[in-house]
């Protein structure tokens, strides 16, 4: 047999063969179908979990009562402000909060106490309840106690008096019933209020 009819013969037969197979219709409307199955039970499985998640929330919010811890201002800097007030301790009156050295700007009948004397007349009380000072001729000394609501009460110790143009400081002491601190301004009050003197801290 000739090489011609061996080619003839072999290519009759493979028509033969691909005639007897069906032709492959549908392939790619089949492969379409299967990319949008895929994709349906994915979308399927993303909303089945977004629903759990929904649902873990809505339980969370519910066992906490739905209520949100409320928070601090903030401030124009961005920092939270703190809502608590504070309040500033009131000192109460004791020895130690008059302590120091006093000169009188005003006494209850009196005018000259600008006047110039031999002695600066001042009066210096100290922590430990004693006082002492001048009238400005004379040495004066004693005790006093002092209430926390400013009750006062003082005494007088002897003293050698010299007459003269005096800043009368016992008589202030001995009528004085209560006593306040402004400052650095003390005042002498009578057992009804009435003021009977004013001094101004010197040192």
């Amino acid at each position: 047999m000739s090489n011609t009819n061996l080619e003839d013969e072999l290519r009759g037969t493979l028509d033969r063969a691909a005639a007897s197979v069906p032709p492959a219709t549908g392939l790619s409307d089949r492969a379409a179908t299967g990319v949008r199955q895929a994709r349906r039970r994915t979308w399927m499985v993303s909303g089945a979990a977004a629903v759990a998640v929904a649902a873990v929330a809505v339980t969370g919010f519910a066992l906490t009562g739905g209520n949100t811890p409320e928070q601090p201002p903030v401030a124009a800097g961005g920092a939270p402000q703190s809502t608590a007030t504070t309040t500033t301790a009131v000192q109460p009156l004791s020895a130690k909060t008059v302590a120091g050295t006093w000169r009188a700007t005003q006494i209850a009948g009196t005018k000259a106490l600008k006047s110039a004397r031999p002695e600066d007349p001042v009066l210096v009380f100290k922590a430990d309840g004693t006082w002492s000072g001048s009238d400005g001729c004379n040495s004066l000394q004693g005790t006093f106690t002092i209430g926390q609501r400013g009750e006062f009460a003082a005494k007088i110790g002897p003293q050698h008096l010299i007459g003269c143009e005096n800043v009368p400081h016992t008589g202030v002491l001995q009528s004085a019933k209560r006593i306040a601190v402004t400052e650095d301004t003390l005042t002498f009050a009578a057992a009804n209020g009435q003021e009977l003197a004013r001094y101004a801290r010197a040192r």
